[in-house]
C-alpha cells in the first residue's frame, strides 16, 4: 500500500548551481526580473497607477507619469505587453506585410505608418513577403503573425494565395491593402491603378513626340500590369513597344543598368525608355553616360516612384509621382479608426498618381 506524504514540507533539496556561461546569466535574469510591483514600491504609488502610465498615461496627471517613467527608466522594468493584451484583449501591434525593402519605394509608407500608429501609441511588426504574389512565404508569414494577435494587418498588394485571404478574412481584425486597387478588398484598400499609370506613361510619351519606346521592366506582378497598361496606350496610337527586358524584381541600380546594356547590344532602336522604377532608370541613366548616349537629346528615360534622387540625377529623372507618405497615414488612420470601433471611411480609396516631368524627357 502507497504511504501518503507528511503533512510537512519535507527538507529542502541542496541548491542546485546553474552551469557557467548562457545557462546561468539566463537563469538569474528570470529569476531577478523587475515587476510592475516593484516599479509601484520605488515609485511609492499603485500598480493599477503604474500600469495605467504604461498603456494609458493620459488617465494620469502629469508629473505622476513622469515620476513613475524615472522609475521605469532606472530600473530597466520591460512591461508585460502579453499579459496586458489578454485583460484588454489588444496586443497594440499592427502587423505590416511588404514585399522587401530592398526596393526603397515602400520605406516612406511604412515609416509614415509607423509614425502615425506610433503616436496612438502602437507598433509595428514588420514581414517581408518577397514579390511571388502566390508562394508559401506570404502564407506563412501571415499564419505566424495571425497566431501573434495583432490588433490590425497591413499588407502590399491585393492578389493573394487562396490560404492567405481565408485567414486574412476570418482573422475578425481590420486590414488594409496598399498599393493597388481592387472593388473588392479583404476588408479596406488604398492604392492606385497600375493600369492606369502605365497607359498614362504611353499618352504622355507619343504626345511628346516619342515613336520608338523600349521597356526596362521588373516582373512583378504589379510592376507587369504597369506594362500592360503602356502597350495598350501604344496600340491605340498604332505602335509598338520597340523593344523589352524583364529583370527579377526587385529592382536595383545594377538590374536597371544590365537590362538596358542588354537592349543595346540586341541592336534596339528606341528614342525612349520607360522604367518600372526610379532604380532601374538610374542604372539606364548610368549605362547612357558610359556608352555616350545623349539624354534627352538622344534618349528619353521615365521612371516611377519619384524617388528622393530622381531630382538630383544629372539629367533629373522624369517619373511618376505616388503619395508614398499619404498611403502609410491614410492606412494608418483607417486602421485605428476601425480598432476603436468608429467609421473608417471609403472601404475603396484611389491616390492617383502624377507625372512629374524633368529634364530626361
Amino acid at each position: 500500500m502507497r504511504r501518503k506524504p507528511p503533512v510537512t514540507a519535507p527538507h529542502p533539496r541542496p541548491e542546485r548551481r546553474a552551469p557557467r556561461g548562457r545557462g546561468r546569466r539566463r537563469a538569474s535574469r528570470s529569476t531577478n526580473a523587475v515587476t510592475l510591483a516593484d516599479v509601484a514600491k520605488i515609485a511609492g504609488v499603485s500598480p493599477i497607477t503604474v500600469s495605467r502610465v504604461v498603456n494609458r498615461p493620459e488617465l494620469v496627471h502629469a508629473d505622476t507619469v513622469a515620476q513613475v517613467q524615472r522609475v521605469i527608466a532606472r530600473t530597466g522594468y520591460v512591461p508585460n505587453m502579453l499579459a496586458g493584451g489578454l485583460a484588454s484583449r489588444r496586443s497594440r501591434l499592427v502587423a505590416a506585410l511588404v514585399p522587401t525593402v530592398v526596393n526603397s519605394i515602400f520605406v516612406d509608407t511604412i515609416q509614415s505608418l509607423t509614425d502615425t500608429l506610433w503616436e496612438a501609441r502602437y507598433q509595428v511588426v514588420l514581414g517581408m513577403t518577397g514579390y511571388a504574389s502566390h508562394g508559401s512565404r506570404e502564407e506563412a508569414l501571415v499564419s505566424a503573425i495571425l497566431s501573434r494577435r495583432p490588433d490590425a494587418v497591413f499588407v502590399v498588394g491585393v492578389n493573394h494565395s487562396r490560404d492567405s485571404r481565408r485567414r486574412l478574412l476570418t482573422a475578425h481584425v481590420p486590414v488594409v491593402e496598399v498599393w493597388d486597387l481592387t472593388t473588392s478588398p479583404i476588408d479596406m484598400v488604398i492604392g492606385f491603378s497600375h493600369e492606369q499609370v502605365g497607359a498614362a506613361v504611353g499618352d504622355y510619351l507619343v504626345g511628346k513626340g516619342y515613336r520608338r519606346i523600349a521597356s526596362v521592366w521588373a516582373d512583378d506582378e504589379r510592376a507587369l500590369r504597369r506594362r500592360k497598361g503602356l502597350l495598350e496606350s501604344l496600340a491605340r496610337h498604332g505602335l509598338g513597344e520597340a523593344g523589352a527586358s524583364l529583370v527579377p524584381a526587385p529592382s536595383t541600380l545594377r538590374g536597371g543598368r544590365q537590362a538596358f546594356a542588354a537592349l543595346l547590344d540586341r541592336g534596339t532602336d528606341a528614342d525612349a525608355v520607360v522604367c518600372s522604377s526610379d532604380a532601374f532608370a538610374h542604372g539606364v541613366l548610368a549605362e547612357a553616360q558610359v556608352r555616350g548616349i545623349a539624354i534627352p537629346s538622344r534618349l528619353a528615360v521615365l521612371g516611377f516612384g519619384d524617388l528622393e534622387f530622381a531630382a538630383e540625377t544629372v539629367p533629373a529623372l522624369s517619373s511618376v509621382r505616388i503619395d508614398r507618405h499619404g498611403i502609410g497615414r491614410l492606412a494608418a488612420e483607417a486602421l485605428l479608426a476601425r480598432i476603436e470601433g468608429k467609421p473608417a471611411g471609403p472601404k475603396v480609396v484611389d491616390v492617383g498618381f502624377q507625372i512629374i516631368e524633368r529634364e530626361t524627357t
